[in-house]
């Protein structure tokens, strides 16, 4: 296993997105008329929870994962499903081939280069809002994070900065960019104490998909190695 590919991995996990060049397609021709006019902090996070509350959706992911003090910088890219409430599936497509996927309570990631799954718990990982979870219940912003807003982006989507609310392991802050039309997110970025920085862009996002949850579970194949993480320091 090589040391660098499992460092971006937990990079990606604890810290996984304010500007982006992106085109999408998006189902449903939802438009909350939000425009270019400036709404309060409250109104913004009001649209974006009407956006996702119970809304199962998928999207294309664009990863870049900084590690500030050894200088590090990884990328990826693939696919990520989410259903509400708190089931997740990110399927890596390169560098490498991986799943990240979660049904809430447990937490799966195959390597299948590797031959290896590795397991834990899903709340150690991603409880309180922590690895972009907050995508799966929307109202973890609220719960978890004081909100300020930012100067807005280059083409005028929002961005939102979060301090969490007491302290969170992996976290010190993270940047949500909000479209500022269709009140999704299309950018999250996070960082550690360390200044470690994870960004993810979000595009093609697709809503009211009525995922199974089989889709988050996963089946062990036969002969396949099997690890338990460590959980992490809260």
């Amino acid at each position: 296993m090589k040391l660098k590919k499992w460092i971006i991995v937990w990079c990606g996990l604890s810290i996984l997105i304010p500007y982006m060049t992106y085109g999408r397609e998006s189902s449903g021709g939802f438009n909350l008329q939000g425009g270019p006019s400036s709404l309060t902090l409250d109104e913004v996070i009001s649209k974006v929870e009407e956006r996702y509350k119970g809304a199962d959706f998928s999207a294309r992911f664009y990863q870049v994962s900084t590690l500030k003090v050894v200088e590090i910088t990884d990328t990826a890219k693939g696919r990520v499903f989410v259903k509400y409430p708190g089931m997740m599936r990110w399927e890596y497509e390169t560098p490498e081939k991986q799943i990240i996927l979660t049904d809430g309570k447990r937490l799966w990631i195959y390597r299948p280069g590797e031959n290896q799954v590795l397991m834990g718990k899903a709340p150690s990982f991603f409880g309180e809002g922590k690895g972009a979870s907050f995508l799966s219940d929307i109202k973890r912003v609220r719960q978890y994070f004081d909100a300020a807003m930012e100067k807005r982006d280059k083409n005028e989507n929002y961005v939102l900065k979060l301090l969490p609310k007491k302290e969170m392991a992996g976290v010190s802050e993270i940047y949500l960019t909000v479209d500022r039309n269709r009140f999704e997110v299309v950018q999250i970025v996070t960082y550690n104490i360390y200044k470690d920085e994870t960004r993810i862009e979000l595009s093609q996002l697709r809503f009211g998909q009525k995922l199974d949850s089989s889709l988050f579970r996963f089946n062990i194949p036969d002969g396949v190695d099997v690890l338990q993480f460590d959980e992490p320091n809260r």
